[in-house]
């Protein structure tokens, strides 16, 4: 099947089973051309809330999928690629969560979206790279364990001085792959370019950057300041969706790894033979669905 057909094929299949598709910013882009949505966490979690489509075929890793079905429990959400995984999302235990909860008695678990169900259903709220400084700016607790990434939690912390942080080890391999090295050589060989990296990137490569935010932020600033060269720090899937808003501007990446191998596994393929097949649902324990919908519930009630 060449890719004119399955595209055909797909467009033909998701009418018929009144399906919709949704993909993150970092998958092939033949995917994200073909989604009815293509966006990050928060938006791709509220999108599938926001639709009436009862069968949701998603683009991404696992815990997306997840997520999407902890918040539709009535709908059929189905991974385009079921061994799309997100190796963050498993860098925290349930025992480390209690531990902590033992030691400090006025503690509030912060759990970043890029987590299985099993996590946040021990979580208080969860946040997304985009939303973090606004939700914990308002929780009460004064103790915040912030959980799986250490990066994103570090950034958070140092804009909430009131607060004290315990850590996580957790990281995303693409963004702490960026060195400092290869940073300050791309912005040397593009001297008038802007920096643009995800909150996920250690603190040394944060430090070099002129604008520091989640995916969808990273587009959006570049999309609306007038500078035409932007480097950017995060996974290069973002380029479709910054060529397309932005055809006269100029990106560059800082290095070469720059690549989630699980977001690439998902390719046309895939989303033709998940909505052929419905082959790799998402099915969830309904009590511990219920304990993560209260988390993400809440996520959704405190971000603006």
């Amino acid at each position: 099947m060449n890719v004119v057909n399955t595209i055909e094929q797909i467009r033909s299949l998701k009418k018929q089973k009144n399906a919709l598709i949704v993909a993150h910013y970092y998958v092939d882009d033949a995917v994200q051309e073909i989604a009815d949505y293509v966006g990050d966490s928060y938006y791709l979690s509220k999108v599938c809330m926001d639709r009436p489509e009862q069968l949701i075929i998603f683009c991404g890793v696992r815990f997306m999928g997840e997520s999407a079905k902890i918040l539709n429990p009535y709908k059929q959400v189905v991974m385009a690629e079921e061994h799309a995984d997100c190796p963050m999302a498993h860098m925290i235990e349930i025992e480390k969560i209690r531990e902590m909860r033992a030691v400090y008695k006025d503690l509030a678990v912060v759990c970043y979206i890029n987590s299985t169900t099993e996590i946040k259903a021990e979580a208080d709220v969860i946040v997304t790279s985009s939303n973090a400084l606004e939700i914990v700016g308002q929780l009460p607790e004064k103790n915040i364990f912030f959980i799986p990434d250490e990066h994103l939690g570090r950034y958070i912390a140092e804009q909430l001085p009131e607060k004290n942080f315990i850590f996580n080890d957790g990281f995303c391999h693409v963004h702490t792959s960026i060195t400092v090295e290869s940073l300050k050589t791309a912005m040397a060989a593009q001297p008038e370019a802007k920096v643009l990296v995800h909150p996920e990137c250690p603190k040394v490569i944060t430090e070099l950057a002129d604008y520091v935010g989640s995916t969808s932020g990273i587009i959006d600033y570049a999309t609306h300041d007038p500078a035409e060269k932007f480097i950017i720090g995060t996974e290069m899937g973002i380029l479709y969706e910054l060529k397309k808003k932005n055809p006269h501007k100029q990106f560059y990446a800082v290095g070469h790894r720059q690549f989630c191998p699980n977001m690439k596994r998902i390719s046309l393929e895939d989303v033709y033979h998940a909505l052929d097949t419905l082959k790799h649902p998402i099915e969830l324990d309904e009590e511990m669905r219920r304990k993560a919908e209260g988390a993400l519930s809440k996520m959704h009630q405190l971000a603006k």
